[in-house]
């Protein structure tokens, strides 16, 4: 399982106070000398906090790999199609929200997200849908022709108790095989942090997980490096040093 590190929430502080630092894109650097597998910005229609600066230099600057979250608006999809990320991954996206809140309702916005995949793949740019861990969405995500599904792990991640925890990674986990049968390649993300993933790990079919939050918040107790590599090594060795 690859981890992507999400570095909108360094370009939130930055934001708060209108201020040039921290940058994300320094911020996205040092992860990836420290073994990111790929660096993940959301640049929202109203740029409340990556702007295309950013994610310009990120595309000129990191060697990994770009996952560039947008939604179907035009313009942003003009701007993927011109930065051209290594991965495009469709969001739902509200004025009013703190961060997403679910995955896309892929059956209702059928004709629109296929535009958007056609317009992005004329670019040669992969294109991965954030969704719900339920059939019908992934099976209109293959009929679109998606590339990627990324499972929404919010509700895992949010869960009232261990049994309703449990019975979430059923569904994830019925939802990824699922999504394998149809050639699409699986991602999952948010909400997951350093006492969540021993869980998530027992998931099968995952490809690669998006974190951000729960990484940057750590790094400002530890530093940087120690809080990548804390993440890298629970992952990949399902261990962890964090208290």
């Amino acid at each position: 399982m690859k981890f992507s590190l999400n570095v909108d929430h360094v370009a939130t502080l930055r934001n708060a106070r209108k201020e040039t630092q921290p940058d994300p894109v320094t911020y996205a650097l040092m992860a990836e000398q420290f073994g990111v597998d790929g660096i993940v910005v959301h640049l929202r229609e109203d740029r409340r906090h990556i702007n295309e600066r950013d994610v310009r230099l990120l595309r000129e600057l990191i060697t990994t790999k770009l996952d560039l979250e947008m939604s179907t608006n035009d313009e942003i999809v003009r701007i993927a199609c011109d930065i051209q990320p290594e991965l495009a991954t469709l969001v739902p996206e509200k004025r009013e929200e703190l961060t997403t809140e679910g995955g896309l309702n892929v059956i209702d916005n059928l004709t629109k997200i296929k535009s958007a995949i056609e317009r992005l793949h004329e670019h040669e740019i992969p294109v991965s849908l954030f969704i719900e861990p339920e059939i019908l969405h992934i099976d209109a995500a293959a009929e679109i022709k998606s590339d990627f599904i990324e499972i929404h792990t919010g509700n895992f991640a949010n869960a009232a108790s261990e049994d309703e925890m449990y019975e979430e990674l059923d569904r994830i986990n019925v939802a990824a095989k699922h999504a394998k049968k149809l050639n699409l390649s699986v991602n999952a993300g948010h909400g997951l942090n350093y006492l969540n993933m021993k869980d998530f790990l027992t998931v099968e079919d995952i490809d690669e997980v998006s974190i951000g939050q729960s990484v940057i918040a750590r790094s400002i107790f530890v530093g940087v490096e120690q809080a990548v590599k804390e993440m890298l090594n629970l992952i990949r060795n399902r261990t962890t040093d964090y208290i």
